[in-house]
């Protein structure tokens, strides 16, 4: 009996042993005209380069391939065609992964058969329905728009809108109920890098994905992020409204260094641009009339360029008539003043008021001089 009991065990235990899969294979199918031969391309993307990199190949036969390999952590990789533009995504994950697509449209690739393809295949069908009921709206409102039909094309804008915030709803509900699916770390991903979300909440989210999720590469970097967009968060505490401007001081065009604390009015502006910042260049004329009507009553202004050419920077000084004070490193966007007031994008600008606290931040057009034209009344 007990050597019945044991060889029962041996082989439960073989079973068991036999049921976790040592491997990958996704066996991919494509539909189309492929010529047998043809090169289907595994790819990852480098870390380093942001770009894909084949990691294996295989040949169409049939309108099948086949790739074979070992997965650790599930990972996002990406099958390309030889001489055919599109691409689909895919999980390697240990197991047998079905891949099965018609070659005009890879992005629709029917993807199954492990946990990981099965929730990134089922949130893809969810996220393309969303997508193309967007196509259609974006499609009628061409067609409004070619016949001067006002009234519609505002409708199927609101109608567009409210689709925006169901899809943006629709990540976020994802995430939350999926934190065991790989997809979830790479839409947090996708949200902090878009900054639809504070870093707040972006680490709300991280902190209750699955422990696998957070040991994969995406998960990985996600934390980076996250913790960037923290220190980040901080330090702009020190640039908020309400806050005291920190002081600098830079070279002028003349190369004589100009300080902040020395040039200060009623109200000041410290105005982020660049000669190659065509947002900036657009906004400079409105900067010139604020500045001619209100100059007079206290306001200042300091120009801080990011060029990285001094011919550049002052022939748009000149060209764009600024004459109130200049000052640049001309280092781009490693600007100490730049990191000083956390600006990572231009233009931005930071009203102070007469004793150096930032009172307002980034207004254009209309509602600078609106804001200017109140505190100097």
């Amino acid at each position: 009996m007990k050597r019945i009991l044991l060889a029962l065990l041996i082989g439960l235990t073989a079973l068991s042993c036999d049921s976790t899969p040592e491997g990958y294979a996704i066996n991919g199918e494509l539909t189309g005209e492929v010529a047998d031969g043809t090169s289907v391309f595994l790819k990852i993307i480098d870390s380093t380069t942001n770009q894909p990199v084949a990691i294996d190949t295989a040949k169409i036969l049939d309108g099948k391939f086949k790739f074979a390999g070992t997965a650790g952590l599930p990972e996002m990789h990406y099958i390309f065609v030889d001489k055919i533009g599109a691409y689909s995504a895919i999980v390697i994950e240990n197991g047998e992964i079905s891949f099965k697509a018609q070659k005009d449209s890879l992005g629709f690739a029917k993807i199954s058969g492990t946990s990981q393809n099965e929730i990134f295949g089922d949130f893809m069908n969810k996220s393309q329905g969303i997508q193309q009921q967007a196509a259609s709206i974006q499609g009628d409102m061409q067609n409004a728009k070619a016949i001067n039909d006002l009234a519609t094309m505002n409708a199927l804008k609101e109608e567009f809108d409210e689709l925006q915030e169901e899809y943006k709803n629709f990540e976020l509900d994802w995430i939350k109920n999926n934190p065991s699916a790989l997809i979830s770390a790479l839409l947090i991903d996708k949200a902090l890098a878009s900054r639809q979300m504070t870093a707040v909440e972006v680490r709300d989210l991280y902190d209750a994905l699955n422990p696998e999720i957070k040991e994969t590469k995406a998960g990985k970097r996600v934390l980076v992020r996250i913790e960037e967009a923290e220190k980040k968060a901080e330090a702009e505490k020190s640039t908020d409204i309400g806050a005291m401007a920190p002081n600098f001081s830079a070279p002028g065009p003349d190369g004589n260094e100009i300080a902040l604390a020395d040039i200060k009015g009623k109200l000041t502006l410290i105005d982020f641009w660049a000669a190659w910042c065509k947002p900036c260049r657009a906004e400079n004329p409105n900067v010139v009339d604020v500045y001619k009507k209100y100059h007079d009553k206290g306001l200042n202004i300091i120009g801080v360029s990011l060029d990285r050419k001094g011919e550049d920077w002052k022939k748009a000084i000149a060209d764009d008539n600024l004459t109130w004070n200049q000052v640049s490193h001309l280092s781009y966007f490693n600007d100490p003043i730049a990191k000083l007031y956390n600006v990572d994008a231009i233009p931005a600008a930071f009203l102070l008021d007469e004793n150096g606290v930032i009172v307002a931040k980034n207004l254009r057009g209309g509602a600078l001089e609106a804001k200017v034209a109140k505190l100097l009344q």
